[in-house]
This record gives C-alpha cells, sequence and structure tokens, in this order.
C-alpha cells in the first residue's frame, strides 16, 4: 500500500471511531439575547453590553422555543463495538450579585429564600430540571428535579414533585456577597450532570431516570436576589 493510501485510511479510521462522552462538549460561546428569552415571570431589563438586569422577587426565563433546545448529539461508545446517540446539553450563567430585592416574595412551600440558577430540561412549570445557587437561609448550590406528569401550569402542581438529587461528589461553593461576580456552568449528558463555579468542579450526580421523561429548552430562575446576568448556551 502506498503512502498516499496509507494516510487515507488512517485519516478515515480516526472519523470512524467512536467519540468518549464529552469530548464533544464545547465550552458555551453563545449569549442568549433579550429577544431570545421568555419571560414567563418577572422582568428582564437589558443592560449595555448585552447583559440583563434582574430586580424583580421572583424571575423566570427561558430561550425562546423557536430557538430549540440546545442540545448536542453526542456519539458515545456502546456495547458490542456499536455507537449509541447521547443527547448533551449545556448552560452557563455569568452573573454579579448586586444583594436582595426591595421586595421579597416566599416560595410557593412558604419559605423565603434567595438564589439564582439554571433550568435544564425546561418543558414548563411543573418538569424541569433545576441547578440553583442559594445564598440565604442556607447558602449551598442543590441541584433538584420537578416532576409532574400530565401537568404543566405552576397553579396546577404548586409545589409538588419536587426531589433534591443527591451527588456523587461535591464541593463547597463561594458565599454570595454583594458584588461578586462568578459563573455557573451545568454540562448534562442523559442523566450524568456536571456543575462548574468558575470553572472548577463543585456537583456531579445521576439525575433520576424520569429525567428524560420529558424535554424542553435552558433558561434560568431568580428568587429574592438583585443580579446582573448573561446566560450562554450552545448553538
Amino acid at each position: 500500500m502506498s503512502a498516499r493510501s496509507l494516510l487515507v485510511a488512517s485519516l478515515l479510521g480516526l472519523l470512524a471511531s467512536p467519540m468518549p462522552p464529552g469530548r464533544a462538549m464545547k465550552k458555551p460561546d453563545e449569549p442568549v439575547t433579550a429577544e431570545r428569552m421568555r419571560v414567563t415571570e418577572g422582568k428582564l431589563k437589558p443592560l449595555p453590553g448585552g447583559r440583563l438586569r434582574i430586580e424583580d422577587p421572583k424571575v423566570r426565563a427561558v430561550v425562546s422555543s423557536s430557538e430549540g433546545p440546545k442540545v448536542q448529539a453526542l456519539m458515545a461508545p456502546a456495547r458490542a463495538g456499536t455507537q449509541a446517540r447521547v443527547e448533551a446539553r449545556v448552560a452557563e450563567l455569568r452573573f454579579t450579585y448586586l444583594g436582595a430585592t426591595a421586595e421579597q416574595k416566599p416560595l410557593q412551600s412558604g419559605e423565603l429564600r434567595r438564589q439564582v440558577g439554571l433550568k435544564l430540561r425546561a418543558q414548563d412549570g411543573c418538569n424541569v430540571v433545576y441547578v440553583m445557587w442559594r445564598i440565604e437561609p442556607k447558602a449551598g448550590l442543590v441541584v433538584s428535579m420537578k416532576h409532574n406528569p400530565g401537568m404543566n401550569r405552576s397553579d396546577d402542581c404548586g409545589n409538588s414533585g419536587y426531589q433534591t438529587v443527591k451527588p456523587r461528589s461535591k464541593t463547597a461553593v463561594p458565599v454570595l456577597e454583594p458584588g461578586a461576580s462568578h459563573t455557573l456552568r451545568a454540562e448534562l449528558e442523559g442523566t450524568e450532570l456536571r456543575v462548574k463555579v468558575d470553572g472548577e468542579p463543585v456537583w456531579e450526580g445521576t439525575l433520576p431516570a424520569e429525567a428524560l421523561s420529558f424535554d424542553g429548552p435552558v433558561g434560568l430562575r431568580s428568587d429574592n436576589g438583585r443580579f446582573d446576568v448573561e446566560l450562554l448556551s450552545n448553538p
């Protein structure tokens, strides 16, 4: 076989090789503008430079359905040398914490909580995965799933269907002080979730299988805190 033929065969072999999970994960580099956000509660105020300001006690928003979920199809090794498609989703929230909102509103559970975070697979108000950075009354990072089959409006499901997801590994996140800026990033492949803060891993675990029974775009959520935010996701 000639040198040229060997080179072509080698390149074809590389292209055909299965891609290990996570190799196709790209750092989010496309900001989601205000026009592309569908706000379901509260307001997002556009700022110079593409950032958005949150001043309402409750803000809920997702990437517009016209954009579709930010999904990457990855190829992961499967048994017997075959390949299986693994659905991956990446979202990143860059934010500056500005302190408490002038008005404070309790959650549906009655708890008064201050927090900011990401929505994943946000089908509706009753079926969604949350990655939340809690500030008060107890600081820390919490991953939870809200699942209510057959329901889609928050008024229908209320505070039902929440399940806190236990991590395989977890490290403490910084205490948020007014003026502090951080990056919260979530990488979801199938039910495997990895969370990073400022580029460092802080949470890793497996979501319940029910998380794959619903689907939707990425988004953001805040409660009782003022923030300047920028949401990014893979195009």
